[in-house]
């Protein structure tokens, strides 16, 4: 008798079960199961630069970091603003270079100056405009980090030149 009552309790616990938790059958679709590395696409057309060529396993192999501080060591005080101030000038030089930045923002600390490098497409801009936004994202920048900030910039052609290859 007591075998059978609790042959009804777990029998009702799985009935509990059934209707709170499902269970998939179907195979899984993860296609792309490695993460920073892009999907190749059918026809190739998907264009890569070459930082986003290099998977991440050799990204200090074959090229830098994008950003050079020694904030990040051991008992540093200013790690976590250094990280939002490198975070606020991507967002701001992606806003003020809008559609011109051909390459990712480089930024090096030295001492107490902030080096910016990147790479401008000049298919959407005249030289002055150029000059222009160079000296105001260094003022900007500068009044806003308290420190000086210097750009120096590459141009090319267009965006194509960037292409390094289609995936």
């Amino acid at each position: 008798m007591l075998h059978h009552q609790s042959f009804f309790r777990i029998k009702s616990l799985s009935c509990v079960w059934q209707t709170s938790r499902g269970i998939s059958l179907t195979a899984s679709l993860c296609k792309n199961r490695k993460s920073g590395v892009p999907k190749i696409t059918p026809f190739r057309t998907k264009q890569l630069t070459y930082e986003e060529a290099i998977p991440p396993s050799r990204i200090n192999v074959r090229k830098g970091w994008l950003s050079f501080n020694t904030s990040n060591l051991h008992e540093e005080k200013r790690a976590a603003q250094t990280t939002f101030e490198d975070f606020l000038v991507r967002r701001f030089l992606t806003g003020t270079w809008h559609r011109s930045l051909a390459s990712e923002v480089i930024i090096k600390r030295r001492h107490n100056i902030v080096v910016l490098s990147f790479l401008v497409s000049m298919e959407r801009m005249l030289p002055r405009q150029v000059y222009f936004l160079q000296g105001y994202s260094e003022t900007m920048l500068s009044g806003w980090l308290k420190m000086p900030v210097k750009i120096e910039l590459q141009s090319v052609a267009s965006q194509s030149d960037m292409v390094f290859k289609k995936i």
